[in-house]
C-alpha cells in the first residue's frame, strides 16, 4: 500500500508529458481557430458594406468587387477550418498511439489483479474521438465570444448589452447542465458497462447455457441490466436533451429580439440597416458555441470520465522500469519462505513455502482443494508478486527479468486452457504474427498432438475461437501444452495437466515431462490424479497453504499417504 500511495501521481504525469510533448499540435489549432474566428466577420463585413455602401451608392463594381473578396475569403476560411480538423484529429491520433502499449499493458494488469480491465481501451478511443468531433473545435471557438460580442457593442450599445445578457444566461445554462447531466451520464455509462460485461459473459458459456436451458434466465439477467441501462441512458439524454432544446430555442430567439431592437434603432436612426444585419449575425456566431458545447455535452462528459479514469489505471498499474536483458537462464529454480496474498485479499493463501528444482528434475505439488497449488502457480509464473520471501530462476528474482522474456523462459498450462481466436498454429506459437513453424510443429510433437492436429480439416491452420471452436477437451488440452512448450523454456508449469486427457493423452504428457528432464530442463506439476506425478523425482504437500513436507517421491509418500501401496499401483499403470 506504501508503495501504491508514493506512485499515485504516475498516471498524471504521464499524461502530462504527453500533453506537454505535443502541445505545439493544441497551438496549432487555436492558431487556426483565430484565423478562421477572425474570417467569421467576413460575412457581417459585407451585409454591413452591402447595405451602407452599395445600395446606397447602387454601384455594380464595389459589389462585384467586395463579392470576389468575400470569395476568396470564404475560401480562405473553409482552408483554414479543414486544417485545424485535420491538426486536431491527429493530436488524437499520436494520443492513441503513444498510449495505446501503455494503456494495454496497464488494462491486463489490472484484469490480473481485479479481473477488470476492459474498458481501458474504450476510454482511450473515447478520447480519441473527442479530439476528432466538431465539439473540439467549439472549444477552441468559446474564448472568440466575448470579442464578437465587443464587437456588438461597437455597432450600439443597446444591442452589446442584449448580447451580453443572453450569452450571461447562456453560460448559466451551460453551467447548470453540467451540475445536473454529470451524475446521471456517469450512471448511465456503468449501467450500460455492466449489461456489456453482462453479455460478454452469457456469449463466453455459450454452449453451458444451451446446455443447461438457462437462455430464458440468461436472458432475462442481461435484460434487467440493459433495462437499467436503458432507463439511466434515457434520463441523461432526456436532461442533455432539454437543455440543448432551450439554449438552441434562446440563440435564435436572441437573433430575432436583437434584429427586432436593431430595426427600432435604424428607426430612431441610431444605427444603420447594415449594422443591424451585421448585429444579428455577429450574435448568431458568437453564441454557436456555447450551443454546440451545450448539444454534445455527452461526448464531452463522457471523455472527461475517460480521461480521469485512465488516470486513474496509470496511477495504479506502474510501468515496470526497463530491465537489463540477462542469459538465458539455466532450470536452477529457488522458492524461500514464500508467502503470497492474493489481489483483494487480506491475508496469505501461500505461507512460508520453500523448495528448489534442479536442472533435469521435475517437482509435483499435491493437496486437497485450497491447499494453495493455483496460488503458487500464479507466483511461480509471476502473474502475483511475493508478499514476503522470493522466487529465484538461476539465480535472478523474477522481478530482475523482463515481463515477456520470463515468459519464453517459463513454459505455462493452466487448469482450464483457453484459446485464442486464430489458427491453431497462432495459438501453439503464443500469438505471434509469423509462428516458427519448425517450433510449432515440435511442441505439438512433444505433446502427442502432432497427428491429432493433421486429422484437423485444415491442419496447424484450423481456424479456432475462444471457445475452442468445436475442440475436445482434450484437444484443447494438448493445444494448451504444446503452447507451455512451445520455444523450448527452460521451466515448464503445469497446473493439473491431464485433467481432460485420456489415457493416450496422459501417456503423451509422461512423454513430454521425460523430455524435458532429458534436455536439462525442469517440470512443476500442480496435481490430483497419481498418473500426473508419474514421472515427478520429488514432492512437495501443501496444506491449507503451508508446506507440510518435501522431498524424494517416494520417501514423501510413504510418510504422508497410508494408502501408499494402492497409489503405488496407480502411478505404475496409466488410469
Amino acid at each position: 500500500m506504501a508503495e501504491m500511495s508514493r506512485n499515485t501521481k504516475v498516471g498524471p504525469n504521464e499524461l502530462t508529458v504527453f500533453r506537454r510533448r505535443n502541445a505545439w499540435l493544441l497551438w496549432s489549432v487555436a492558431l487556426f481557430s483565430m484565423a478562421v474566428n477572425a474570417l467569421m466577420l467576413t460575412g457581417p463585413l459585407y451585409m454591413l458594406q452591402v447595405y451602407d455602401r452599395v445600395l446606397g451608392s447602387r454601384s455594380a463594381e464595389t459589389l462585384l468587387a467586395l463579392s470576389v473578396l468575400i470569395l476568396f475569403l470564404f475560401a480562405m476560411m473553409a482552408v483554414l477550418d479543414f486544417a485545424r480538423g485535420r491538426v486536431a484529429a491527429r493530436y488524437g491520433a499520436r494520443l492513441q498511439d503513444a498510449l495505446d502499449t501503455r494503456i494495454f499493458d496497464a488494462a491486463l494488469s489490472r484484469a490480473r489483479r481485479t479481473g477488470d480491465g476492459q474498458t481501458a481501451l474504450q476510454d482511450l478511443a473515447a478520447v480519441q474521438r473527442l479530439t476528432a468531433s466538431p465539439v473540439f473545435m467549439a472549444l477552441f471557438d468559446l474564448p472568440w465570444t466575448p470579442l464578437f460580442i465587443a464587437a456588438i457593442f461597437l455597432f450600439h450599445p443597446w444591442l452589446g448589452w442584449l448580447a451580453l445578457a443572453g450569452m450571461g444566461v447562456l453560460i448559466v445554462l451551460a453551467l447548470f447542465n453540467r451540475a445536473r447531466s454529470h451524475g446521471p451520464i456517469a450512471d448511465a455509462a456503468m449501467a450500460a458497462q455492466g449489461a456489456d460485461r453482462i453479455a460478454a459473459e452469457m456469449q463466453g458459456e455459450a454452449e453451458l447455457i444451451r446446455a443447461l436451458g438457462m437462455q430464458g434466465n440468461a436472458f432475462a439477467r442481461w435484460h434487467r441490466q440493459r433495462r437499467i441501462a436503458l432507463a439511466e441512458g434515457m434520463r441523461a439524454s432526456d436532461l442533455v436533451g432539454g437543455f440543448s432544446a432551450t439554449t438552441r430555442s434562446l440563440r435564435l430567439f436572441l437573433q430575432s429580439a436583437i434584429l427586432g431592437l436593431g430595426a427600432y434603432l435604424v428607426l430612431q436612426a441610431e444605427m444603420t440597416a447594415g449594422a443591424m444585419i451585421a448585429g444579428s449575425i455577429l450574435l448568431g456566431r458568437a453564441l454557436a458555441p456555447i450551443d454546440m458545447v451545450i448539444g454534445q455535452w455527452n461526448a464531452i462528459a463522457e471523455a472527461g470520465q475517460s480521461w480521469r479514469r485512465l488516470t486513474a489505471l496509470l496511477g495504479e498499474e506502474v510501468a515496470a522500469p526497463p530491465r537489463m536483458p540477462l542469459p538465458q537462464p539455466k532450470a536452477r529454480v529457488e522458492v524461500s519462505q514464500l508467502s503470497v496474498i492474493p489481489p483483494g485479499a487480506q491475508s496469505p493463501t501461500l505461507r512460508g513455502v520453500s523448495f528448489a528444482i534442479a536442472p533435469g528434475e521435475a517437482v509435483g505439488v499435491i493437496g486437497a482443494s485450497g491447499a494453495g497449488k493455483s496460488t503458487l502457480t500464479r507466483a511461480i509464473t509471476a502473474v502475483w508478486s511475493p508478499a514476503v520471501g522470493q522466487i529465484r530462476l538461476d539465480g535472478a528474482k523474477l522481478d530482475q527479468y523482463d515481463v515477456d522474456a520470463l515468459g519464453q523462459y517459463i513454459g505455462y498450462m493452466p487448469q482450464a486452457v483457453t484459446l485464442f481466436a486464430g489458427t491453431i498454429a497462432e495459438n501453439i506459437a503464443r500469438l505471434s504474427a509469423m509462428p516458427d513453424t519448425e517450433k510449432v510443429v515440435a511442441a505439438a510433437r512433444m505433446a502427442g498432438g502432432h497427428e491429432m492436429i493433421l486429422a484437423l480439416p485444415d491442419g496447424y491452420e484450423t481456424r479456432v475461437s475462444g471457445l475452442g471452436a468445436r475442440l475436445s477437451g482434450g484437444q484443447i488440452q494438448r493445444i494448451g501444452l504444446a503452447r507451455a512448450l512451445y520455444g523450448a523454456p527452460v521451466l515448464v508449469v503445469l497446473d493439473e495437466p491431464n485433467a481432460a486427457l485420456d489415457n493416450d493423452g496422459s501417456r503423451a504428457l509422461n512423454h513430454a515431462v521425460q523430455a524435458i528432464k532429458a534436455d536439462g530442463r525442469a517440470v512443476l506439476i500442480m496435481a490430483h490424479r497419481p498418473s500426473a506425478i508419474r514421472e515427478c523425482d520429488k514432492l512437495l504437500v501443501l496444506s491449507g497453504g503451508a508446506p507440510v513436507m518435501f522431498g524424494p517421491t517416494q520417501e514423501v509418500l510413504q510418510k504422508t499417504l497410508a494408502n501408499y501401496a494402492d497409489i503405488k499401483v496407480a502411478a505404475g499403470g496409466v488410469t
